[in-house]
Order: structure tokens, then C-alpha cells, then sequence
């Protein structure tokens, strides 16, 4: 790949960092400390185009590619990871998937609207007892004529309490044994478009988290919710396939969040560094300082080149499953190594609400867990190679 950036990807960069340290970095910490919902942000991201970066400016989006995504993902996180994984989960969880497997009139209604900012998108697979296990699921959808009823739940659904609507996974086919057309007898699952509003639809009240307070997630309750086959996404019992090939392009943004948290909290340990004094220099000039800070710009340099080896490949149209767990991995554990680091440079002031690296390292713990945690990253990895 040519890692020199295009002209585009440049100024998708340039503007995502103007925008993101003059308007979103500002109030990080009080969004930290309120956890109140970014409203103002949400809407500035959806104006400059950054709520579906990588969608044809046919459907609502900024037409760019997965590169000029994974560069604005990372300023966005170097200011508040919360505004970012907002934006994270409208491009990647909601908006991509509908770009591939939706129909015209799909794309129409619940595409544009939301690519363009107008709208916010949710992503639900997860529920209370099915995690990682994504294929143990319990959420059910029926179907009766031409429509179907889904009951169930879903849990950690980021942007679920502000959403419009929600991309929801359940299972269509269980069967006992096995059929002529499912002779393995395997559970198939079915991808809907659900609205908020839509009867029976409910939701809890929004959870409380060790980090990204201002990114409201919610458990989801499906009650006899009844949608027509028009909100049905990709081919009946195919819902397990859409799940996973959506997350193959969530983890480079997840990468590239916890990219922008390291980066955060690297660049004000340097800046500590070089004004801190202790035995008559600043404490940058003690060799222990100065390898913890070349341990860590060594690790958020390699970590920005797997990511964009994933996003390069995803714009190729390649299969990029396993370089995007690798890069999701590494960037996650890197996150919170690098944030662990700029605490101790810090000293003392690192575990004071005070400075802003405690923060970071809170927010870069939840990396290493939602679209795939470590453990699952590394059963794809391993998995791939050792077919």
C-alpha cells in the first residue's frame, strides 16, 4: 500500500482535527464528568460529513473512503472518545452495512437520512446472556403473512436511547433437527430495520460505564414488534453473515478510537514531560521518562499502520477479517498500555479527575471489549491462520 496520503485524505484529517480540537476537546471533560448526551457535536459531525464518511454522496455521505474514516475517527477520540464512538457506531455499524446489503428504497429511507446526519443509527446484537457468543442469541423473529413479529432484547446498544432506528439480528430458523434446506440443523438468523417508536419497542434507561460517559448505550426490549418484509436487510438467514462482515469494518474503527485515545494521552505525557522538573531537570531528561515515551510512540506508529492496512484493503474490496482483528487487537491493548504509561509519567497528578489522562485511560479499557473484545480477536486471528 502507499502510505502517503492522498489530497482528500489530507484534508479529511486537517478538517477533522480543526474541527475536533477547536469544538469537541473543549468540552471532553465536562461531558466526561455530566454524561450528557453531545447533542450539539452529534449535530456539527453530522453538517461536516463525518456520520458517513465512507457513503456515496448519492445516499447522504461524504463519498470519501475507509482510510480518510479511520484518520477522521482518530482526531475525533484524540478530543472525546464518546463523540467519536457515536460517530463510530452511525459510519460502521449502521450506515455500512445498509451501503452494502440494502435495497434502493432501503438506501432512500434508511440510508441517506442517516449518512447525512439528519438521523442516528444503533447497531443490536448483543444481548444479557449472549456476548461474544453472538450465535446463542435468543431474540426471535416470527413470521406471519407478509410480516414479521420479533420478541426479545438486546443489550450495550451505543446510541440506542437517541437512535431513530436500530439494525437488530435475530434468529428466523431453529430448528429441532435438521431440514432438506438446513440439513446441518444450524440456527440462521435474519437482519430488520426497526424504528423507534414502533409498537412495542422499548427501551431502559441509559447505562451507567467506568468510561465514554457521554456515549449513551441502553438495553433494547422488542415486545411483539411487528415490521413488513420491507425492513427484513439481506436474504432471509443470512443475518449472521451481515453481523460479522459489518464488524469487520467496526473494528477499524474501534482501532482507530483507541488510536486517538493513546494518541491523547501520549502527547500530554510528552508535554508533562518537558515541563515537570525532579533532581534539577525536567523529569523528559531521565532516561526512565524518556523509554516509557519511545515505548509509547513506537507502539501508536505501529498501531496506525495495521489500521490503515485494514482500511486500504476494505477499499480494495478485499477481505480484510483478519488484518482488522489484528489491527483491533493491537490498537486496544496499545490504548490502554500507553494511557497506563502517561499516568505514572504524571505521577500523582495522573490519578486526579484534575488532568485529563485519567480520563483517557478510563475511556481506552472499553476498546479491548465492544465489537469483538481481545479473546474473540484473537480466535479470528488464530482461526485464519491456522486454515
Amino acid at each position: 500500500m502507499d502510505l502517503e496520503l492522498t489530497e482528500e485524505q489530507q484534508m479529511m484529517r486537517d478538517t477533522a482535527r480543526d474541527f475536533a480540537q477547536k469544538e469537541v476537546a473543549p468540552k471532553a471533560a465536562e461531558l466526561d464528568k455530566t454524561g450528557r448526551w453531545p447533542s450539539e457535536i452529534v449535530a456539527r459531525m453530522g453538517e461536516m460529513g463525518l456520520m458517513g464518511v465512507a457513503i456515496p454522496a448519492e445516499h447522504g455521505g461524504a463519498g470519501m473512503d475507509a482510510i480518510s474514516y479511520a484518520l477522521a475517527m482518530e482526531e475525533m477520540c484524540a478530543a472525546c472518545a464518546s463523540s467519536g464512538v457515536i460517530m463510530s457506531v452511525n459510519n460502521s455499524l449502521y450506515c455500512d452495512p445498509i451501503n452494502k446489503y440494502g435495497t434502493p428504497a432501503q438506501k432512500e429511507r434508511w440510508l441517506a437520512p442517516y449518512a447525512s446526519g439528519k438521523k442516528l443509527g444503533c447497531f443490536g446484537l448483543t444481548e444479557p446472556m449472549s456476548g461474544s457468543d453472538a450465535q446463542t442469541m435468543a431474540t426471535f423473529a416470527e413470521r406471519k403473512g407478509d410480516k414479521w413479529v420479533i420478541n426479545g432484547s438486546k443489550n450495550w446498544i451505543t446510541n440506542g436511547p437517541h437512535a431513530d432506528t436500530i439494525l437488530v439480528f435475530c434468529i428466523t430458523e431453529r430448528p429441532a433437527g435438521g431440514t432438506a434446506e438446513n440439513p446441518g440443523g444450524k440456527v440462521k438468523h435474519t437482519a430488520f430495520l426497526v424504528d423507534r417508536g414502533t409498537k412495542g419497542y422499548t427501551q431502559a434507561k441509559h447505562d451507567e460505564k467506568l468510561g465514554i460517559h457521554a456515549a449513551h448505550s441502553c438495553t433494547v426490549f422488542f415486545e411483539n414488534v411487528e415490521v413488513s418484509d420491507e425492513h427484513r436487510l439481506g436474504p432471509v438467514g443470512d443475518g449472521f453473515k451481515v453481523a460479522m462482515s459489518t464488524l469487520d469494518g467496526g473494528r477499524i474503527g474501534i482501532a482507530s478510537q483507541a488510536l486517538g485515545i493513546a494518541r491523547a494521552a501520549f502527547e500530554k505525557a510528552t508535554a508533562y514531560a518537558k515541563e515537570r522538573k525532579s533532581f534539577g531537570t525536567v523529569i523528559a531528561n531521565h532516561q526512565a521518562i524518556a523509554f516509557m515515551l519511545a515505548d509509547m510512540a513506537t507502539e501508536i506508529d505501529a498501531a496506525r499502520l495495521l489500521i490503515w492496512r485494514a482500511a486500504a484493503m476494505k477499499d480494495k474490496g478485499v477481505r480484510h477479517t483478519t488484518e482488522s482483528a489484528i489491527a483491533k487487537l493491537f490498537a486496544s491493548e496499545m490504548a490502554t498500555r500507553v494511557a497506563h504509561k502517561a499516568i505514572q509519567i504524571h505521577g500523582g497528578y495522573g490519578y486526579s479527575q484534575e488532568f485529563a489522562v485519567e480520563r483517557h485511560y478510563r475511556d481506552a479499557r472499553i476498546t479491548e471489549i465492544y465489537e469483538g473484545t481481545s479473546e474473540i480477536q484473537r480466535i479470528v486471528i488464530a482461526a485464519n491462520t491456522l486454515k
